[in-house]
Parts: C-alpha cells; sequence; structure tokens
C-alpha cells in the first residue's frame, strides 16, 4: 500500500476525521521528539561532551537521518504498528476512533513531558490503536497478538538487555586507557548513534499511523505494506527535528542527574550498550516474532464462495455472509455495496471480518 502525497491530502479534505488524526499525529511526534529524543543525548549533556543546543542540534539530524535511512530499506517497524489491529466501522468510525487513539497518546506525551518522566510513546501508541480497535469491535479477535508480541519482547529486552549490556561496557571500558577528556569525544558519535537508532525506530512507528489513516478513510487496511512514499519519510523526520530542537532538559536532568550519576566513561559506556542492543534486538525479533505465519483453519476459507446474509455497506459498517453454515462479518474489498444475496468470494481475514469481492458469475448478472 503506497499513497502520492495529493492523493493522500485529497482523502483528507474529504474526511475531516483524518485530517484531525494527521495534526494528532504530527503533534504526537514533535512531542516525541522532545521526550524521546533528550535520551539519546542525556548523557553527552551532563558529563560536558556537548552543550546543550550542539547536543539538540546533533540529535536532531541523526534522528532525520534514522527515520529516512531505515525505512527506506527495512520498514518493519511500520507494518507492525501498521497492522497491531483490524478496525471496523466503516470509514468514518474507523477514522474517529484513530483520532481517539492519537488524542489519548498526545495527552499522555504531554503530561510525562510536564512530570519530567522519560516515556515511551511507543507503547502508548500500540494500547491506544488497540485500544479504539476494540472499542469499534467489542472483540479480542481485532487484536494481531502476533504484532503484540513483537511489542512486549522490545518492552522486556530493553530494561533486561540494557542493564546487561550497560553493566558489561562499563566493566569493558575500564580497562581502557583513555583520559576523561578523550571519553567525551567518543561520546559524541555515541550519541549520534543512539540518535540516529531513536530516528529509525519512533519515525517509522508514527509513519504507520499515517498509512493506517488512509487506509481506513478509504474504508480498508491491508495486512502489508508495500512501499513507504518519500514525502511521508521526509515529514514524519521533519516533524520529529523540530520536536527535538524544542529541546528536553527536563527529561536530561531525570535521566542522568535524579536517576543515575554519569560521568565520561560511564556516559560512553551507557550509549555503546544502548547501541548494541539495538542492533541485535532486530534479528532476534526477526526470527521469533515475525516469523512467517502458519496458516490455520480459518484461512482455508480464502477463496470460497459465500452468501451475502446482510447488506455490506462499508461506509455504513455492517454486512454479513454465511460460509459454511458459520456467519461472518463482513467487508468489500473495493468499497462498493453488495446487496443480500448475492454471490462473493473471500479474499482475506482480517481479526473477525472478512473482505469479498463480487463473484464472477454474479458479476456478470449484474
Amino acid at each position: 500500500m503506497s499513497a502520492s502525497f495529493f492523493t493522500f491530502f485529497a482523502l483528507m479534505v474529504e474526511n475531516p476525521a483524518l485530517t484531525v488524526s494527521v495534526l494528532l499525529t504530527l503533534a504526537v511526534l514533535v512531542v516525541n521528539g522532545w521526550t524521546d529524543a533528550p535520551n539519546a543525548i542525556a548523557g553527552a549533556v551532563v558529563t560536558g561532551a556537548l552543550s546543550f543546543r550542539r547536543a539538540v542540534a546533533l540529535a536532531a539530524v541523526c534522528n532525520f537521518l534514522g527515520v529516512l535511512c531505515v525505512t527506506a530499506v527495512y520498514p518493519s517497524v511500520v507494518e507492525t504498528i501498521y497492522s497491531i489491529a483490524a478496525f471496523g466501522g466503516g470509514p468514518r468510525a474507523a477514522s474517529l476512533a484513530l483520532c481517539a487513539a492519537m488524542g489519548a497518546v498526545v495527552l499522555w506525551a504531554a503530561a510525562a513531558w510536564w512530570w519530567g518522566i522519560p516515556t515511551s510513546e511507543s507503547h502508548a501508541l500500540a494500547a491506544g490503536l488497540s485500544g479504539a480497535a476494540l472499542a469499534l469491535e467489542g472483540s479480542l479477535g481485532c487484536i494481531r497478538w502476533q504484532r503484540w508480541g513483537a511489542v512486549l519482547l522490545g518492552l522486556v529486552l530493553s530494561v533486561a538487555a540494557g542493564l546487561w549490556a550497560g553493566r558489561q561496557t562499563e566493566r569493558l571500558t575500564r580497562r581502557w586507557p583513555l583520559s576523561p577528556k578523550l571519553f567525551r569525544l567518543c561520546q559524541i558519535p555515541g550519541a549520534a548513534g543512539t540518535a540516529f537508532f531513536h530516528g529509525a525506530q519512533d519515525g517509522q512507528k508514527f509513519i504507520g499511523v499515517f498509512l493506517l489513516g488512509s487506509a481506513l478513510a478509504q474504508g480498508r487496511q491491508e495486512t502489508q505494506i508495500l512501499r513507504v512514499p518519500l514525502w511521508l519519510m521526509v515529514l514524519c523526520a521533519a516533524a520529529m527535528a523540530a520536536g527535538t530542537a524544542l529541546g528536553g532538559r527536563r527529561i536530561i536532568d531525570t535521566v542522568c542527574r535524579e536517576m543515575v550519576s554519569l560521568g565520561p566513561r560511564e556516559g560512553f559506556s551507557a550509549d555503546l550498550a544502548g547501541i548494541l542492543c539495538l542492533l541485535a534486538v532486530r534479528p532476534l525479533a526477526k526470527k521469533y516474532v515475525n516469523a512467517k505465519a502458519q496458516p490455520t483453519n480459518a484461512d482455508r476459507i480464502i477463496g470460497a464462495q459465500a452468501q451475502v446474509t446482510e447488506d455490506i455497506d462499508n461506509i455504513q459498517g455492517k454486512g454479513a455472509v454465511t460460509i459454511g453454515g458459520v456467519v461472518w462479518t463482513a467487508r468489500s474489498e473495493d468499497g462498493q455495496p453488495i446487496s443480500a444475496g448475492s454471490l462473493v468470494r473471500i479474499l482475506r481475514i482480517e481479526g473477525v471480518k472478512v473482505f469479498v469481492e463480487m463473484s464472477k458469475e454474479e458479476a456478470v448478472c449484474h
């Protein structure tokens, strides 16, 4: 799935709810830039390796490059957020639910910044999207638990692996015959690398939200993203860089003055440990979480013929088909209404819904 800038803008004009969700997503990106990005440069600022202004400029540039470079070659995080839950209820209801999810994330991110809490918009975003989809569907079947596995694995590993790696790298660097001044110089590329990976991770999450909003406004949600448009990568990177430029002294004070006490060597060790953890987690997640899903019994109905038992109308969020005596909630793949009694073919399954198209015999009759 992909969309040109003009196609996306046209959808925003036609769908006010999509416009609101886009503005809220941009707001979260900016807030993310001034709450999460300072974590990457906190050590360098506290130890005096970089002044606050120079550190912010470095983080803004590296965040920007992280979004552009990594998303272009490996948009896995985009796909995780994009497909973490299946939204129903028609384009209008789904777009409104997306607005509610992003509004909740904005409020939480702003509150965390105000109280100086180093927080993760990533997990707030995943939870907000899942909660909004659950409110529409009323069933846990809309949650894609395999995608949530990746989110929860990241939550556990970021704490456990980070703690272990930080301890080991500190022991390693203790043997290096470097002066505090040289360790401060080493902190600069360390902070740059951490900021780069921050952009690569967090920028992709919000690209997924933009693409999700576009799909929901059209009454569909593919299970895979084919291509991320360049204009969207630039937009998300710029918004995050702008947020970083606003600064984040409260977060820096919390991370490196109140939680721990860091010297130049410890600061460099922390940056190095963070980068190594990010590099190590990717292949692990790819192997155990993003492995190819095994077909289920439900998958066997894909391609089968079914009869419409309730008029299918994506806009009104209604429709049902009967397959082998079992009633499924149904939506039209191309968005066109299908009347009850028609014969359709099952194309795919999303959560508790099937997406269908008019069978060839039925299409000829019409």
